[in-house]
Order: C-alpha cells, then sequence, then structure tokens
C-alpha cells in the first residue's frame, strides 16, 4: 500500500458549508456566540467532521459586504463579534444586549447592524479602558503588532476622513513611512485603541469556538481570498508588493477574461501583486498571511489558485476585462518556499474555471486536494466532465455547489436543461419527484469517490433561490444576507444527515 503524500485528505468524511454571518441570532447577524456553539454540536451529532466557512475578514464598506473584498488580509470582522459573550465579561449588561432594534432574522441588514453594533463596541471598549490593563491584551497587540498598528490606524483614518480610498486621504497620511502617531490627536489615539480592543476581542472569541469545535472532533476549514482590495490596510502599508503608479494608484486590475458565460470578462478591480518584489522580500507578506491563516483553521481553502500561476490583468483604465492578457505569477517558486517553511501545509486549491497543465502540475506536485462541484457534473458528457462523480479523484474535495453556486433546489428548477435533467435521472436511474430532488443530490455527492464531501446547509436544508448567498458579477440586493433560522434544523434533519453520513461511510 502506497503511503499517502503530505497535503492529501487522509480520512473520508464531510462536512458542512455555512458562513458565521448567516448563523441565527437575535443580533441581526451571525456571531461567535451561542449559536456557533450549538451549530458545532450538530455537526458532531450528525458525525461531520468539517465546518467550512467564508473569510473573516472586515469587508470594506463603501464597495459591498463581500468577504472577498476586505480591508486587511489578517483583521477579523467586528461585526462578528458576540454582544451575549462581550457581556459576560462585563463589558455590556443584560439590558444593553436585550435593549436591541427589531431586525431581520432571515437576512443581515448589514447598514442597521453596523450602527447597532458599533453603538455596543463603544460601550464595551470604554468599560474596557476602566479595567485594570489586561497582560493578554497587551500580549495580543505585542504578537500581532505586524499586521496590528497598521490596520488599527487605517481603520481610524477610514473613519476620520471618511472613506477608506486612502489615495484621497491628505498627503502626510498616504505613506505609512511619514506618519507619526504621537502627533496624533487624543480622539484618534482612542480611536487605534478601540480597533486593537476589537480584534482583541474578535480573536478571543473565535479561538474559545475553534477550541470547543476541535474538542469535538470537528475541523474549520478557513477560505482565503488571493486578492487584497485597494481600499485595504495591506495595500496602504506595503504599496510596494503591488503594481501602482507613481500617484499609488493601480496600473492594472484583477479579473477574467471573456468565456461561455460573460462575454466580455468579469472587472474584480483589485491591485495585482508585484510578484518581483515580492520574491526579492523572501515573500514575507505571503508567509505572515498563510501562518495567520493556519492559527485559525485547521485547513485553508485558497480562492483563486490559478492566479499563482498566471493571472488575468487588466489595464486600469478600461471598462472591461476584454482586452486583459495572461502574466505569469511565481507559482513553483513561491510554493517551493512555502513548503520549506511549512512543510505539510493543510491547503485546498480551488481549480474551478480554465485551469491549464501549468496549474494541474503544480497542484499535483504538492497533492493539494482540488474541487469537483456536483452541479457542475451533469453539464457535458461523462468522459471529458472532471466534475462528473465517476471521474472525481479520491484526493478532492466534492461540493453539491459553493457559495457562488443557487441552491440545489433553485438550480434543478431553474436553471438546467431538460437534457441534464435526464442525465441526473439515468445516473440515479429513475425519474425523481420535486420534492425529492435535493436530497438525492446531496446523497450523491456524499456517495462520491472524493474523501472529503462539504455541502451549504441550504442543501441539507432543501432551501430555494432565497437562500442564495452570492450572485457572482452582480451588486444582488441580498448578496451575502441570507442567515439560517435555528428552527429548520429538526429531528428529522439530524437524523436523516447522520443515516447518510453512515450510508456512504464518511464517519471516521
Amino acid at each position: 500500500m502506497s503511503r499517502e503524500k503530505p497535503n492529501g485528505i487522509k480520512i473520508r468524511s464531510s462536512g458542512i458549508l455555512l458562513h458565521i454571518t448567516s448563523l441565527p441570532s437575535r443580533f441581526g447577524i451571525g456571531d461567535l456566540g451561542p449559536a456557533a456553539y450549538e451549530f458545532a454540536d450538530f455537526l458532531r451529532s450528525t458525525d461531520q467532521r468539517y465546518w467550512q466557512v467564508l473569510p473573516l475578514n472586515p469587508p470594506a464598506p463603501e464597495i459591498s459586504q463581500s468577504p472577498y473584498d476586505c480591508i486587511s488580509a489578517f483583521a477579523g470582522n467586528p461585526l462578528l463579534i458576540s454582544p451575549q459573550l462581550l457581556a459576560q465579561q462585563g463589558l455590556l449588561t443584560a439590558s444593553e444586549i436585550k435593549d436591541h432594534p427589531a431586525l431581520p432574522k432571515d437576512h443581515v441588514n448589514f447598514k442597521n447592524v453596523i450602527t447597532y453594533k458599533t453603538k455596543l463596541h463603544n460601550t464595551a471598549f470604554e468599560r474596557f479602558k476602566a479595567k485594570p490593563v489586561k497582560t493578554d491584551f497587551l500580549k495580543f497587540c505585542l504578537e500581532n503588532s505586524y499586521w496590528l498598528d497598521n490596520y488599527a490606524v487605517f481603520v481610524s483614518l477610514q473613519n476620520h476622513f471618511r472613506t477608506g480610498n486612502w489615495s484621497n486621504w491628505p498627503e502626510k497620511f498616504r505613506d505609512t513611512a511619514k506618519i507619526n502617531p504621537a502627533s496624533f490627536s487624543p480622539g484618534l489615539l482612542n480611536a487605534i485603541e478601540k480597533e486593537k480592543f476589537l480584534q482583541y476581542q474578535f480573536y478571543r472569541q473565535w479561538l474559545l469556538l475553534k477550541t470547543y469545535c476541535g474538542k469535538r472532533g470537528i475541523k474549520i476549514i478557513g477560505d482565503m481570498p488571493i486578492y487584497v482590495s485597494y481600499r485595504s490596510a495591506d495595500v496602504w502599508s506595503n504599496p510596494q508588493y503591488f503594481k501602482l503608479n507613481k500617484a499609488k494608484r493601480p496600473r492594472v486590475v484583477s479579473g477574467t477574461p471573456p468565456d461561455a458565460f460573460t462575454k466580455t470578462g468579469q472587472m474584480w478591480n483589485h491591485p495585482i501583486y508585484d510578484w518581483q518584489m515580492l520574491q526579492k522580500r523572501g515573500y514575507q507578506w505571503w508567509l505572515e498571511r498563510l501562518k495567520h491563516n493556519l492559527q485559525l483553521f485547521d485547513v485553508v481553502r485558497i480562492d483563486h489558485f490559478r492566479g499563482f500561476v498566471a493571472y488575468w490583468q487588466i489595464l486600469a483604465q478600461h471598462k472591461t476585462a476584454a482586452a486583459g492578457r495572461w502574466v505569469r505569477a511565481a507559482g513553483k517558486h513561491f510554493f517551493s518556499t512555502v513548503i520549506k517553511t511549512v512543510p505539510d501545509i493543510p491547503l485546498i486549491a480551488e481549480d474551478l474555471g480554465f485551469i491549464t497543465p501549468a496549474v494541474r502540475t503544480l497542484i499535483n506536485k504538492y497533492h493539494f486536494p482540488c474541487m469537483r462541484i456536483l452541479q457542475f457534473g451533469f453539464s457535458k458528457i461523462p468522459a471529458t466532465n472532471e466534475h462528473y462523480i465517476e471521474n472525481h479523484a479520491k484526493n478532492s474535495v466534492v461540493y453539491t455547489g459553493t457559495h457562488d453556486n443557487n441552491p440545489l433546489k433553485a438550480w434543478f428548477e431553474d436553471e438546467i436543461s431538460p437534457q441534464q435533467k435526464e442525465r441526473i435521472f439515468k445516473y440515479l436511474g429513475r425519474k425523481v419527484s420535486p420534492d425529492k430532488i435535493t436530497w438525492e443530490l446531496v446523497r450523491l455527492a456524499m456517495s462520491s469517490p472524493a474523501k472529503l464531501a462539504i455541502t451549504p446547509m441550504q442543501d441539507i436544508l432543501g432551501l430555494g433561490s432565497e437562500s442564495r448567498m452570492n450572485t457572482p458579477g452582480t451588486n444582488a440586493k441580498f448578496n451575502w444576507t441570507w442567515r439560517l433560522k435555528s428552527n429548520l434544523i429538526t429531528p428529522a434533519i439530524k437524523s436523516a444527515l447522520k443515516k447518510l453520513t453512515k450510508e456512504t461511510e464518511r464517519i471516521s
């Protein structure tokens, strides 16, 4: 028997994809409080071994609430801090967390949540300041100073100037080397300290939850976008690592080329990395980012993995991505450096879309698990379709769909052709009624040869398009807002999931 390669998936198992913001809570948004622990208990009781979440970083407020467009690659989203856990520390009173506005339970109203939680955070911080200085807070600030100091200043200046577009700030604040915090006003210094306090609370609460999951045999899969927002602390404090012009604005931006779905391609508008400069500095920023994520998660999924080999580069002044071009990145050299630093790094490579032989070679070299999507498995004939179930590699992760896909119910009813439905029925060996098709498709994914199966919670519950997390390439009103109602997790759902996990031999 051949020995499993270091970065492969060792045990046949399964898990659920549910972002923290989608958890139930009475505060308008899912958080790291009691409902997160209840969901971990649900996973354990149904023999799931993985909980996958979307990026936990703070979204850029002026652009969208997408967790893939954030103001820091290191910071946590303060909106995920649990008021109930703050109250347990004596930083909020019972009446303060009880007296909350009427916020929707089925989706997030980010504007109202930000207003409400900012008020709570201000109150908690004032009480925290009045307490004796905590050594664990000082330790946190010291150990994370390599990113925390600049992040706290960035957010405070963003709020002060009412824009995260730092290229529009007064000149003396655009260059971190020229900034002298000693000259800041008491109000600005207080704001900086508050941001450090919020990060301390976020990481304290997150690591408590991660420890709780670990004790119950549940591993957490985190998600790391390859790019960061231009309006981020990362670009502001490390402009040398990005392709910017003399005015420190992007010369080129990210995106994808035209394809069958988008005639002009997609403009993502992230700044592009200067891989030559990153290499000269030993990839320090990237290594710090990876190590940081590995402290937070048991496994890290890297979004748009192919961007490490070659990326689609578009001149910033262009209106569409059509005139972009492919540019080589540092793939082989970068990952040889990564593996020397973290030999058995637990990564999942998002390899969806146009994948070249060079990308596949890199993935195979380090035995990184890749992704297979059930919804893509019936779009073309099996012989040429790597997403077709029989073609799934053991060292891969099968998803019924991702956060960018319609839930199975809506996909089957509204998106696919009659020919695709016939392929599904042919594979199942029978026709299936619309009210049962979702569970049959979940069963198919769980039966895949892939060692790890991840199912979005929406598909476990058989929900429709109203529960879709994101529609790519759009600014749809309800992108990123869906929330789980706790009463939907019934004893029947638990029993069915536990039974299916056993039948498909995904119990470790």
